[in-house]
């Protein structure tokens, strides 16, 4: 099973990236949030190996919270690859651990090939898996949950602070809770 690799980037597409690694060039699939992380000529990348009757893909995370919200999601019945993919390059982890935490069907089916019936299913299979993507995933995750806790003590709504936070740009702690306060007056 390969769970990383490094190597140079030989080529760079939105949904692909072919890694030399000593002469041998893998094809990795990635998501639109690894593609934009990946800025330098030689990357290391968190890896899913998935072994198929006809194929072996690879599909690569920069950040390790995006490999771990990837294998969760290919467990569920009726998620496959794609779908997870979709799911990965549609929000950050951060994001959608606030989707998981607010029960946000809506914003589930902006994903595309996610209706509303499969939404309902991955929320359900996914209950208290935002605690878990939280702490899984980097500061910046970190400084979304410390967020969410400032924002509870000021007496705001769990489903409020999950949807404001969403759509934060902000990776501080500070900075969050300030664009979520704006955001929060005017729902």
């Amino acid at each position: 099973m390969i769970v990383g690799i490094e190597g140079d980037v030989t080529f760079k597409g939105p949904n692909v990236v072919h890694l030399n690694v000593r002469g041998i060039i893998y094809e990795i699939f990635v998501s639109l949030q690894t593609y934009a992380a990946l800025n330098e000529p030689t990357t290391r990348l968190h890896t899913s190996h998935i072994i198929r009757e006809d194929a072996q893909l690879l599909y690569g995370f920069k950040e390790l919270g995006e490999k771990v919200l990837f294998t969760r999601l290919i467990k569920i019945s009726g998620v496959g690859p794609k779908v997870a993919m979709a799911i990965c390059s549609t929000f950050t982890t951060a994001q959608f651990a606030a989707v998981i935490a607010s029960n946000d069907i809506a914003g589930l089916k902006k994903v595309p090939g996610i209706g509303p019936k499969s939404a309902g299913r991955i929320l359900v299979e996914l209950n208290g898996f935002d605690a878990e993507l939280v702490g899984s995933s980097s500061s910046s995750s970190s400084a979304a949950s410390d967020a969410t806790l400032a924002l509870e003590s000021l007496g705001f709504k769990k489903e409020s602070i999950a949807s404001a936070l969403a759509s934060c740009q902000s990776h501080d702690t500070a900075s969050l809770v300030k664009e979520a306060l704006k955001k929060l007056q005017t729902l």
